[in-house]
């Protein structure tokens, strides 16, 4: 199975929940378990499951990334890209920005 090189990163406090790591390079299988495209809504569970040790619900809600999270595939807004369904290509680089803040 091949793989891609996908680029994520964490801001706006996001990178609180990665252990202060706002920058990652995963290697992400091309296909998901079902043999299609691997899809912006797997690389969130992977995310979710694989890199994540608590407050998972801070990212994730249901099936997708909390309200208030914008989220950017290649510096544009993922409701211009189909969202969760969106293709991952190799080094793609995905953005998570938290935009929720106390004060």
């Amino acid at each position: 199975m091949s793989e891609l090189t996908i680029n994520v990163e964490f801001s706006g406090g996001m990178e609180l929940l990665f252990q202060n790591v706002s920058k990652h390079t995963l290697k992400f299988p091309s296909k998901n378990e079902n043999g299609n495209p691997s899809t912006l809504q797997d690389l969130i569970f992977y995310i979710r499951d694989t890199m994540m040790t608590e407050k998972k619900d801070l990212f994730v809600e249901k099936d997708t990334v909390r309200p208030g999270i914008l989220v950017l595939i290649n510096n544009t807004d993922w409701e211009l890209c189909d969202e969760l369904e969106y293709e991952l290509e190799d080094k793609d680089e995905i953005v998570f920005i938290s935009t929720l803040h106390g004060g």
